[in-house]
């Protein structure tokens, strides 16, 4: 079967533009963290009223922003990287590193900080990451990262806001 180079770019397309706006907003669904009781819970009308547009395709529709946007991403100071929906602290700046993969990365998340779920879209399994307090999602985890845990957690960084270390 031959694949024109029209019907490959409409292919890519749709796919980027399921990854922005999230599988859920299109009915297709995995084991997530939706199907779990969290202790921060809105309905869906008051989470579109709580967050931009952009962290809410993230955070409730398991969207990804596009690599190399997140100014969190080139963040440096010493501090903590929190939830954008509830405000929990996820990671401290002592654990981030630069994986070179556009997105802010992690080597291990704060103390009940994260839940993980499998995420079998895109035709691989992935482990998603998201917060354990309003199960917003932040990205995913993979085992490509530094010593000493060899874990990269890749997180979106629009899913995050950063709160630099007092004195």
């Amino acid at each position: 079967m031959h694949i024109s180079r029209r019907r490959l770019l409409a292919g890519s397309a749709a796919l980027l533009g399921v990854s922005v706006f999230g599988w859920r907003s299109l009915g297709l669904q995995h084991a997530d963290a939706a199907s779990e009781t969290f202790e921060i819970s809105h309905s869906d009308a008051e989470w579109k009223a709580l967050l931009a547009p952009e962290q809410y395709a993230v955070l409730r529709q398991e969207g990804t922003e596009r690599p190399f946007s997140s100014p969190l991403d080139h963040e440096k100071r010493e501090g903590v990287f929190a939830c954008a929906g509830c405000n929990l602290d996820l990671f401290s700046s002592k654990t981030k590193f630069d994986s070179r993969t556009g997105w802010p990365s992690f080597w291990k998340p704060l103390p009940k900080a994260v839940g993980e779920t499998v995420d079998s879209t895109f035709g691989m399994v992935r482990t998603e990451v998201h917060c354990h307090r309003c199960g917003g999602h932040l990205g995913h985890v993979f085992d490509d990262g530094p010593a000493p845990t060899h874990l990269r957690y890749c997180m979106n960084g629009v899913a995050m806001t950063f709160k630099p270390a007092l004195g």
